[in-house]
């Protein structure tokens, strides 16, 4: 009987620590790297009297276009100023913006011009360029939902690791990478075709050590 009442106390004890064992105690899980819609924007400034864009404003304009053909989004928009004072300097700007998007390499069935209004708008109204793209991102950091001294049970704090996964998720080139491998890249074939000729013969198969490569046998 007494064996048979410590058998029925162990099963209740692992059940228990299962249980325990079941709940989540990671950032990771608290702080997961989810992937969505963002759009990316550029504001180009235009004042009345200019009819061409600065030779800054085009850097910024052809560092903005590899951005977008990073992103493989569809197309990019130019939204001019409609009813601003400056309205007229931006249809002629304009003309620069889409002549320096396509000499990135942009066709021109991707660039789409469309007006926006600039009602309350205070200042010279930009010229802005816009395109869809994707984002990784993880929650807003900075939330404290529990005190910070209660640590008997030695479990780290609700906003830890946070940070972290917010700079994680910023160097991530492509989100696409998070949601699905990529495919191969072609093989070199000659390459290929060497390495088994070599090891048909005996030779080695390996490429020839670069002299830039840095030796470490001190």
């Amino acid at each position: 009987m007494l064996l048979a009442g410590l058998a029925l106390l162990g099963g209740c004890a692992d059940r228990h620590s299962i249980e325990v064992g079941a709940i989540p105690d990671d950032y990771r899980t608290r702080h997961p790297i989810t992937v969505g819609e963002a759009e990316e924007t550029l504001d180009i400034p235009v004042v009345s009297s200019e009819s061409r864009l600065p030779s800054a404003s085009r850097d910024r304009i052809s560092h903005f276009a590899t951005r977008f053909l990073r992103s493989g989004s569809a197309a990019i928009r130019v939204l001019l100023p409609s009813g601003s004072e400056n309205a007229g300097a931006a249809e002629l700007a304009s003309r620069d913006v889409i002549r320096t998007l396509r000499r990135e390499g942009i066709k021109a069935d991707r660039i789409l011009v469309q007006p926006y209004r600039t009602a309350g708008f205070n200042g010279p109204s930009p010229i802005r360029l816009s395109f869809a793209t994707l984002k990784a991102a993880t929650e807003r950091c900075g939330r404290w939902p529990e005190d910070l001294g209660d640590t008997h049970e030695n479990k780290n704090y609700f906003n830890f690791g946070c940070a972290s996964q917010q700079n994680l998720a910023a160097q991530i080139a492509d989100p696409r990478d998070l949601l699905e491998p990529r495919g191969l890249g072609e093989i070199d074939a000659e390459r290929r075709t060497n390495m088994l000729s070599d090891y048909r013969r005996g030779a080695a198969t390996s490429s020839d050590r670069s002299n830039t490569e840095s030796d470490y046998d001190w």
